[in-house]
């Protein structure tokens, strides 16, 4: 059965974390707008590509840019189904936004799906939405987890984690468990 599914996202998004949940969901048959706030359907975000080449870290380098097919300004939340957040830098400041926020809080309170993968979890941190909560993400996001009352699990790179209607995961490797996971609470 066809859902429809709302993905917000910014410039510097995960490249992966963003076109690879679009592409599988839509190909699954799943309506699936990308917003971004201050932006309109047919405008473009850039993306960033984040890998794990034996740093401390993940690298980063440009990515493709992104044609956004909805607009912020007119999106109604009550008509999606279920809500994906992916990670890459945009996280960081689209949190900042207080209709985001907004946003991602309709989707906990109605119990609807939420995905998360990265640092995607900082906009459901500011959201307020994982207090007592278990859930992943990149562990450099562990602390903020933590600190905001939810508990950080560590299942790797290639797993992912359910906690109701929240699935999450560290970064883009775990997309095949992750997105089985998300269309399973579809």
């Amino acid at each position: 059965m066809s859902k429809k599914i709302l993905i917000i996202a910014g410039d510097f998004v995960e490249d992966y974390e963003l076109m690879v949940p679009f592409q599988c969901l839509k190909m699954l048959g799943h309506t699936v707008d990308v917003i971004c706030p201050d932006k309109k359907a047919g405008e473009q975000i850039k993306t960033a590509i984040h890998d794990f080449e034996g740093d401390q870290t993940y690298t980063e380098k440009p990515g493709h840019n992104f044609t956004l097919n909805a607009s912020f300004d007119e999106i109604d939340e009550a008509s999606y189904d279920a809500l994906f957040i992916p990670g890459g830098r945009a996280p960081e400041y689209i949190r900042l936004n207080q209709r985001v926020l907004e946003i991602v809080k309709h989707f906990d309170a109605k119990n609807k799906p939420i995905g998360s993968v990265c640092h995607g979890i900082q906009v459901l941190v500011a959201a307020g939405i994982i207090k007592g909560r278990t859930c992943s993400s990149y562990p450099a996001c562990s602390p903020d987890v933590n600190i905001n009352g939810g508990t950080w699990v560590d299942v790797g790179f290639e797993a992912a984690h359910v906690d109701g209607n929240l699935v999450s995961a560290a970064a883009w490797p775990a997309h095949p468990e992750l997105l089985a996971k998300f269309n399973e609470l579809l």
